[in-house]
């Protein structure tokens, strides 16, 4: 992964040092100052204004004006939170010792599409290989499947050669991320680097510049790089099931998969999350966490707002017919690869 994470790193600091370019002023640690010294953060450092057309000026006007000198501070959290709510972003966090808040309707106000007990009895059947957080089998039609549901799981090298390799002989693979709400990007060039023989473009990072909502740096790319020879890789068609509570780190994974040419996107839209997250502090004690540094596609396109299946594979699967043991997003991938030839065959 060709420089990214120094981009990253890049990328944060600098916006953690926006101090510098913006003299931030001083909040009384009352019920008004916490209020003001939470706009003003969010004001100047948050990343998606433009993208949301947010108003956060009257947005911050009209939840000041439910504050009284007589709301205490659990009120105020309460007011705090349900102003952040309007940002719409599930990366979007204030936590005191009581309360951490956070958006849910990304993904609350949209079909589950997925059922894991129906994906592990009609399936795999409760039978199947499991490592480095990742369920895997071969099933029938000599189909290989993988089912990550977290990119916080770790992902072993070794252990990703013994899974590629026992699934080798197979028409294709079935990358199975629905309800993967994300975890460490370096997971994503572990399993991106078997895919791939070439340097690839993975995306774009930006950066806050200034306090303006329009303050934003050139984006800085990022490449991934292929595995060494050592390493078993997949050269065949991949499949990548997605849900909406596809988020984050599996946003970016499903964005840089969606590029290659041997990859199909089988499912529902991801749920975006497409910012590296930065945090403060306000006079009170209270920690801030939100989007700061968008992440672009490898087209240069704004990830926030999720990611869209190839085009003609969008499928749900509702509740109703999960419940009776099917799943229509992964009957689509195992028809979509039930032709392709067996790696070893002549044609």
């Amino acid at each position: 992964m060709k420089d990214i994470l120094a981009r990253l790193l890049l990328s944060i600091f600098v916006a953690t040092g926006l101090a510098s370019c913006h003299e931030e002023p001083e909040y009384a640690n009352d019920i008004y100052g916490n209020f003001d010294a939470l706009w003003d953060i969010v004001d100047s450092r948050y990343c998606f204004f433009r993208e949301k057309n947010i108003d956060w000026k009257k947005i911050g006007d009209n939840y000041r004006e439910s504050i009284t000198p007589e709301t205490n501070s659990m009120e105020l959290f309460f007011i705090c939170a349900a102003m952040l709510d309007e940002l719409k972003d599930g990366h979007v966090n204030l936590s005191s010792r009581y309360d951490t808040s956070y958006y849910r309707e990304w993904w609350s106000d949209f079909p589950q599409d997925f059922n894991l007990r129906t994906l592990q009895q009609y399936y795999l059947e409760f039978d199947y290989l499991y490592t480095s957080g990742i369920s895997y089998k071969q099933l029938p039609g000599k189909i290989a499947y993988m089912y990550y549901p977290s990119f916080s799981y770790s992902i072993s090298e070794s252990s990703l050669d013994y899974i590629l390799a026992i699934l080798q002989n197979s028409r294709g693979l079935i990358i199975d991320i629905r309800d993967n709400g994300g975890g460490a990007l370096t997971n994503i060039k572990t399993l991106v680097s078997r895919f791939i023989d070439k340097t690839t473009r993975g995306g774009y990072i930006i950066h806050k510049t200034g306090p303006g909502h329009s303050d934003f740096s050139d984006p800085f790319p990022f490449d991934y790089e292929p595995a060494p020879d050592s390493r078993v890789k997949w050269n065949g068609p991949i499949v990548i099931l997605t849900n909406r509570s596809c988020y984050s780190a599996a946003n970016d994974f499903t964005a840089v998969m969606k590029s290659l040419p041997n990859v199909t996107v089988i499912g529902a839209k991801t749920g975006g999350g497409g910012g590296l997250p930065f945090s403060s502090e306000l006079p009170i004690g209270w920690s801030v966490r939100f989007s700061a540094c968008p992440l672009l596609d490898p087209d240069g396109q704004c990830t926030e707002n999720g990611i869209d299946p190839s085009p003609g594979y969008e499928v749900h699967a509702p509740d109703s017919i999960l419940a009776n043991g099917k799943d229509p997003i992964l009957e689509r991938a195992l028809d979509f690869l039930k032709d392709m030839p067996l790696p070893d065959d002549d044609d």
